[in-house]
């Protein structure tokens, strides 16, 4: 086994105006590799921990914790649900009074305020971070959503700014609130993100359809500039017609990750109308009965930008 090494950075040094600080990384799986990596590159230390022992600094938690110098910062980056449960229910056992506990997945933003309440009983802090970038955050940075209070908040802000693209922070940190406002705030933005990725792949679909249309690629490249409807997933639309123009390679069954789920629960508990959203969430449904062009295009695109896997064509 080669294991990852963690660089030594002097304490002097600054990041982006902070301190040099080393934190503790658990799940190293597709962002969470590369945010450690993005870290490192920014000269925060950071000791990561995961299953692979391939990819890991240590080969237990009980490692990590003694790596990093207390008070702690421990960033939790495995999937949401059991697997965060275990995580957070072992490191209450096993961290120190005042160590903070960030949980950087896509958990239920109820989840947050549970494990919250179980680590405040233990003398430790909790704070959630919404993350939105996929496979391409290493480069470009990340968009970050985080719930918590302030001084949580403000303790952690080397880290959040490291991973966070350049420039001003408000364009791409925002404090939404308190623990779970984070996780919140990212659910409704995969919500969003369902609506977007099926009206690019329904237009997809009418545009392949009809006969007169000769450049299907090329319609959508001349979209990319001057139009109101340009965007990263526009780009990455055209990326994935490059390399299989015709989708051949790509089944019309789409995974739904749990937070078009939610978002649309909660717009039902809060009589807040949500068609677009809805019928998006609706349409993988069916997409997993159907052969569906449009369906296509939106696995294709969940893979373009977050790297989730996609099933061959039958």
């Amino acid at each position: 086994m080669t294991r990852q090494t963690t660089p030594t950075a002097a304490r002097s040094t600054s990041t982006k105006g902070h301190r040099i600080m080393h934190i503790g990384l658990i799940g190293l799986g597709k962002m969470g590799f590369n945010m450690r990596e993005r870290l490192r590159r920014a000269g925060i230390e950071v000791t990561g921990y995961d299953r692979n022992q391939d990819l890991a600094d240590v080969a237990s938690t009980d490692e990590l914790i003694a790596a990093v110098p207390a008070p702690r910062i421990i960033w939790i980056m495995v999937p949401a649900g059991e697997i965060t449960d275990k995580v957070v229910a072992e490191l209450s056992e096993k961290l120190s009074e005042g160590d903070l506990v960030i949980d950087g997945g896509n958990s239920r933003f109820t989840e947050d305020q549970r494990h919250a309440a179980l680590l405040e009983d233990k003398g430790l802090r909790f704070a959630d971070c919404g993350v939105s970038g996929g496979v391409w955050g290493l480069e470009n940075g990340y968009g970050l959503m985080a719930g918590g209070d302030a001084a949580d908040i403000e303790r952690a802000m080397p880290v959040f700014d490291a991973l966070r693209p350049e420039g001003d922070r408000a364009d791409s940190f925002v404090h939404v609130g308190e623990v779970g406002a984070g996780h919140y705030a990212k659910m409704v933005h995969n919500g969003i993100e369902y609506g977007l990725m099926q009206s690019y792949a329904e237009g997809y679909q009418l545009l392949a359809a009809k006969d007169i249309i000769t450049d299907l690629p090329g319609t959508f490249r001349a979209w990319q500039k001057g139009t109101v409807v340009r965007s990263w997933l526009l780009d990455l639309l055209i990326k994935a017609l490059d390399e299989d123009p015709g989708l051949e390679t790509i089944d019309d069954y789409v995974e739904d990750s749990g937070e078009g789920r939610w978002t649309v629960e909660e717009a039902i508990a809060n009589a807040v109308p949500a068609p677009a959203i809805t019928a998006a969430l609706f349409a993988r449904f069916e997409s997993r009965e159907d052969s569906s062009p449009a369906m296509k295009m939106v696995s294709a695109l969940r893979h373009q930008f977050g790297g989730h896997a996609t099933r061959p064509a039958k």
